[in-house]
């Protein structure tokens, strides 16, 4: 009994042991239960408190980023506003000019309007100008003549003009040196060059073509066959025929590629106006070189007339000299030694005439 007395107490003990423990702990879970309360409602009224503040901040500074914001933007405005006034301004400048410009433009438009009738107008002159060969051969003379202007050559001196050779009648007659001189026929076959442009028609081009180049070669037979070339004459071996435009000197070389030697081996030297130029411009410094070589022959002969005259000139002047220095010689001896030979009697004659001297000394003294 006192073994199960004393199992039964330890038991009751133990369980009072265990309840007094429970209720313990359960005081504490309690007490730090209400101290987690507390601290979350403290915790909590401190967060409230910081919120509220890191709240006001954020709203001051963006109080504050916004002004600045709004004052950049305000500047950033003004200074688009200005550059937009400033390209508005500029356009409208730009707008005015080309107005001007649209203006002056129809102005140029309606002056090249009125050339281009007039340009047709002057075209269909000069059509009814170029139907006669009479017309053509003064046409072409009228454009050499404004070649030979443009260098300088002057009618008499270095051409003549229609001058009379033979039989035949040349334009123009250049004068070469050594009392020679070239001739020079500008009359020019142009009907079939004038029906091969205004025509459309490939058949009619190809035979208006075709007869052109031969009315070319026709007129170069034909002043073969004239008494332009005449060595006992003066004249030289060739003949000048003037193509009066280089679109058509160049359309021949180009269709008619055997023109040139054809025309060489008549004599006879096609010359557009350039090729013209470039042949008096020839011209012109062949004679100026033979002027040059005869005044060169003259100052040659000049030279030794001149060298002649002046060896006797120095030999003169050797004489002079020769004669200079006796006279220099005589000059020194009268101006001293008879100076004052003379200068002594005289001397004395004065002294004689005051009563100074004594009796005379010899004069020859």
């Amino acid at each position: 009994m006192t073994f199960i007395s004393g199992i039964i107490l330890f038991l009751v003990g133990v369980a009072i042991g265990g309840g007094l423990i429970w209720f313990l702990r359960q005081k504490e879970i309690d007490a730090a239960q209400s101290s987690r309360d507390q601290l979350k409602v403290e915790f909590g009224d401190l967060s409230k408190q910081a919120l509220d503040q890191n709240l006001e901040t954020f709203l001051k500074l963006a109080e504050n980023k916004f002004g600045e914001l709004v004052k950049s933007s305000d500047g950033q405005l003004n200074q688009k506003k200005e550059l937009i006034d400033q390209s508005l301004i500029e356009m409208k400048k730009k707008l005015e000019g080309l107005d001007k410009s649209t203006n002056e433009l129809k102005g140029q438009v309606a002056s090249s309007q009125k050339g281009i009738g007039n340009l047709a107008e002057t075209t269909t002159k000069l059509q009814r100008v170029l139907s006669s060969s009479q017309a053509r051969g003064q046409w072409g003379e009228r454009m050499v003549e404004d070649i030979l202007n443009f260098m300088g050559l002057v009618e008499g001196i270095n051409f003549e003009k229609q001058a009379q050779a033979g039989e035949g009648r040349p334009d123009f007659t250049f004068k070469l040196p050594d009392s020679k001189c070239i001739n020079m026929d500008v009359k020019f076959p142009l009907t079939h060059y004038e029906n091969y442009l205004s025509t459309d028609n490939e058949n009619e081009q190809a035979a208006e073509k075709k007869a052109f180049l031969a009315d070319v070669r026709n007129h170069v037979k034909a002043i073969e066959k004239r008494t332009y070339i005449d060595p006992e004459g003066g004249t030289v071996d060739y003949v000048l025929m003037f193509i009066p435009n280089e679109s058509i000197y160049a359309f021949l070389n180009q269709e008619d590629r055997e023109l040139i030697d054809f025309s060489l081996s008549r004599k006879v030297l096609l010359c557009s106006p350039i090729t013209l130029y470039a042949v008096l411009s020839l011209i012109r410094q062949s004679v100026s070189n033979f002027s040059m070589e005869q005044k060169a022959g003259e100052m040659q002969k000049l030279v030794g007339v001149f060298k002649e005259q002046w060896e006797k000139f120095i030999d003169k002047l050797d004489g002079l000299g020769k004669t200079l220095g006796t006279v220099s010689s005589h000059y020194e001896e009268l101006t001293g030694t008879r100076r004052r030979a003379l200068e002594k009697p005289m001397d004395k004659i004065e002294e004689l005439q005051l009563g100074q001297g004594d009796e005379p000394k010899e004069l020859n003294e």
